[in-house]
């Protein structure tokens, strides 16, 4: 049998071309900051049914921030990181890629519309606000030419846009269960919500607790009970769970849509992301690369998927501990506008803009 010389050239090429297809995908799937392969964006399934959107790595995209700070006048000056003095703006051209599926890229537009004439509400802590301030900047700078009101009374901020009928309000309260005064002083009271009324009637809420309960507190009750010292932990599962018994006995969730953040990672030891001398988050420019953080899991994460399991009504996670870990470039570090180093909070745009369009990944699917 006689070979054809130039079908084995052919085959030796189709080989070789074959493998440097294969590198290129290797390259992009390992974490290129330069470029996701456009072969991999056109294989890539665009349904997030079946796809755990939360496990994934950053990948550089030019077409990113998704609006300017400059054109968003409602970014508070602890979060404006450009305007503060941050040289760099790499960390500001980075996008979430899940594994095996990609997001829909934010429609603010398409939001608004869906909101129609419904309220929305954040409650929680300053990552709450984190990410209030973030969507108000994402929907704005969607629809620049529609009036808006924004009015904060005590704790209470509302974002509105007439045309739409929609309000996005942010309620502060970072413990979610009620805090008293008696002679002691402040007390934790661990099985009470008071304050819940004031999320009857509202259409979309977004829930957030968990970085105050890092910090110190003297006084728990429970049942009744004043406690000098208490496990933090231990009395955030008990707070988080009668803030779950609350949610299951007073909303519709056929009717009210209900989010939980997950927690945020802060980025204090260098160590967990293998730079151990690194001082915090400073002078920190670019994700950790991939999908594996060094410094493994917040103790709080499985308390909240415990609580959020055991609920009788489904309320979604927004499982964004991984997301953040991977981000140590992502605070205002130095650039916060106080002299302080934060690495807790985020810069705007930036992560926040994440968690705002898996909500709406997760909203227009229901």
């Amino acid at each position: 049998m006689k070979i054809n010389l130039f079908d084995k050239s052919m085959s030796a090429l189709s080989l070789l071309l074959l493998l440097a297809v294969i590198a290129s995908l290797t390259v992009t799937a390992n974490g290129c900051d330069e470029e996701l392969s456009s072969v991999v964006r056109r294989r890539r399934t665009k349904s997030i049914k079946g796809c755990n959107i939360f496990k994934g790595s950053w990948v550089y995209d030019a077409s990113y921030p998704l609006y300017d700070a400059k054109t968003c006048p409602f970014i508070g000056t602890g979060f404006d990181c450009q305007k503060n003095g941050r040289p760099d703006k790499y960390y500001l051209k980075y996008r979430w890629q899940p594994n095996g599926c990609d997001l829909r890229r934010f429609n603010g537009k398409a939001l608004l519309e869906r909101w129609r004439g419904k309220k929305i509400m954040f409650v929680g802590d300053s990552l709450s606000f984190n990410q209030w301030e973030s969507l108000t900047c994402m929907l704005h700078s969607a629809v620049p030419q529609s009036k808006y009101t924004l009015v904060t009374k005590g704790t209470l901020s509302v974002f509105s846009f007439p045309e739409y009928e929609t309000s996005v309000m942010m309620m502060k309260n970072g413990f979610l269960v009620d805090v008293i005064s008696n002679q002691v002083g402040r007390v934790l009271n661990l099985d009470s919500i008071k304050t819940a009324s004031t999320w009857l009637g509202v259409d979309v809420l977004i829930f957030n607790s968990y970085h105050w309960w890092t910090h110190r507190w003297d006084y728990f009750m429970v049942g009744g009970k004043l406690l000098k010292g208490m496990d933090h932990m231990k009395a955030f599962k008990i707070a988080l769970t009668t803030w779950a018994n609350w949610i299951d006995a007073n909303i519709d969730t056929t009717k009210t849509q209900v989010f939980f953040q997950g927690i945020s990672a802060a980025h204090m030891n260098g160590s967990e992301w293998k730079q151990p001398r690194a001082k915090f988050c400073r002078r920190q420019t670019r994700p950790v690369r991939g999908s594996v953080y060094a410094g493994g899991r917040h103790p709080g994460e499985a308390i909240i998927k415990s609580v959020l399991n055991n609920m009788k009504r489904p309320v979604h996670l927004l499982d964004i501990t991984l997301l953040t870990q991977l981000r140590k470039d992502g605070h205002p570090s130095t650039y916060a506008g106080l002299k302080l180093v934060d690495c807790s909070h985020w810069c705007l745009p930036g992560v926040p803009d994440t968690w705002n369009q898996l909500l709406y990944s997760i909203s227009i699917q229901q």
